[in-house]
């Protein structure tokens, strides 16, 4: 069969992305062939798009998470039933097309009450909490967590997940809009660094001690003059670069007087272990099921569109999660 799909054949901007039909053979032994309902966009895939993370063949079919319908089973598998509800995360990509093979072990059934664009808005950045806040520090009720970016896709979803932990959490926000966003998904300070200095208003609202953790997906000098809000013998997680390359940091940065602890966690190696990729799975969707986690879509674009998705997401312009529609 044939399916349309949104591939890239070389490094670059947004353009590079190229609206194509392409054949999908049957599903191998171990696969599933999932028809896709709704795919998610994420810093990653820009990443990968513009060579800052390299794929490991082009042209790819890009995308790291999707939900969908099962369409056909390959031979040994099962567990699965044609038309059954579904969704994954993760490698190997190929989350923008209208259908992909994928292997079993990578597919989970979603749960009565969680729709597909919650699904598909939530399951990576899910996972991302779940590695943040159960493998790399757990966090604890009565820590005071900052989230830079509190109103995207991600921060929406890390804000939520440490307020159920019983954590104190204050977030960097471009606007007043994304502010208001925040605090109706449990921030409890907002600081809107384009008007504040978020050093100095970190400072002012932790009486001078700084926080216990600092998740920072910015990059650039944000996550340099992020070390100076962090308390000692905290921590700083640095996730990602949507505002500008990681800056070159000396060891001797991290230590006295600031004494705390980096990290530069992936959450695709984090997932490479099928079993605990699993586990963690099915803890997210179990939030999305009893409403604990609630997922706002920004916006949606047509698969054929997802260019502009991209540069919607790179220019800020969009607030919690961006989905395309096959």
């Amino acid at each position: 069969m044939h399916t349309d799909a949104v591939r890239l054949h070389h490094p670059g901007s947004a353009e590079a992305l190229r609206f194509e039909r392409v054949e999908l053979p049957p599903p191998a032994a171990g696969e599933l062939r999932i028809r896709h309902t709704a795919a998610g966009v994420n810093f990653v895939d820009i990443y990968q798009r513009n060579g800052d993370y390299p794929l490991p063949a082009l042209p790819v079919t890009l995308g790291v998470e999707a939900a969908g319908v099962v369409e056909a089973l390959g031979p040994g598998v099962s567990g699965f039933t044609p038309g059954q509800r579904v969704v994954w995360a993760g490698p190997p990509v190929g989350g923008y097309a209208g259908a992909r093979n994928l292997a079993a072990a990578r597919v989970l059934p979603l749960p009565d009450g969680v729709d597909d664009a919650a699904a598909a808005g939530a399951l990576l950045r899910g996972l991302t909490a779940h590695l943040l806040f159960d493998e790399i520090r757990p966090l604890r009720a009565g820590d005071t967590l900052l989230v830079h970016a509190a109103a995207g896709g991600l921060g929406l979803l890390l804000v939520q997940w440490a307020k159920a932990l019983g954590a104190r959490v204050i977030g960097t926000v471009g606007s007043a809009d994304k502010a208001e966003l925040a605090r109706a998904h449990g921030l409890d300070h907002a600081i809107l660094y384009q008007q504040q200095d978020f050093v100095t208003a970190l400072r002012e609202l932790t009486d001078g001690h700084g926080v216990d953790y600092a998740i920072d997906g910015i990059g650039g000098e944000t996550l340099r003059r992020t070390l100076d809000v962090v308390r000692p013998n905290g921590l700083l997680a640095s996730i990602g670069q949507a505002g500008g390359a990681l800056p070159a940091l000396d060891i001797a940065e991290l230590s006295a007087p600031r004494a705390l602890t980096f990290a530069r966690p992936s959450v695709f190696r984090y997932l490479s272990d099928t079993g605990r990729y699993r586990a963690a799975a099915q803890a997210v969707l179990e939030r999305l099921r009893n409403g604990s986690l609630r997922v706002t879509i920004g916006a949606e674009y047509p698969l054929a569109e997802a260019a502009a998705a991209h540069r919607a997401l790179q220019a800020g312009r969009s607030h919690g999660a961006i989905l395309l529609r096959p």
